[in-house]
């Protein structure tokens, strides 16, 4: 059997019972009416003894289920984690921006060309790279051997 997660908006919330429980997000999503889905979230509580054993045991009926594990800390006191589906406030719709006008367009003939001197300056391009200089004479720097 997978595992169902109440919807709720504070994790006291998520543990009461009889609080409405989805599987899938879009489950989630259906039953959220108004208000908006956040994430799946999980909240951790450090508890006594008894009442970890008190908050399993509430649990375990009907409903969601598999939301609520047990764990220990370092020192073996229990520990509680509960998923659940976080609702918050759906968002107002932002009004729609105006849209935008239209720029001039001149119609002078030299405003389709967009080149100007500055185009051509130098430093635009950049050289070719300076080859070094190799002397043709090079192999005559070593006398030849004497015979």
């Amino acid at each position: 059997m997978s595992h169902a997660y109440p919807l709720a908006r504070t994790v006291a919330d998520a543990l009461k019972a009889g609080a409405a429980a989805a599987r899938t997000r879009a489950e989630a999503e259906a039953l959220a009416g108004e208000l908006k889905v956040e994430s799946l979230h999980t909240e951790w509580l450090n508890l006594t003894e008894a009442e970890a054993t008190a908050q399993m045991a509430a649990n375990a009926g009907e409903g969601a289920h598999g939301f609520l594990q047990r764990y220990e800390d370092d020192k073996g006191a229990p520990v509680l984690a509960v998923t659940f589906w976080r609702l918050v406030e759906a968002a107002k719709p932002k009004k729609a921006a105006r849209p935008a006008k239209p720029a001039k367009v001149e119609a002078r003939p030299e405003a389709a060309d967009h080149t100007d001197d500055l185009y051509f300056r130098s430093g635009r391009t950049r050289p070719p790279r300076r080859r070094r200089f190799v002397d043709p004479r090079q192999m005559d720097l070593f006398d030849k051997a004497d015979s």
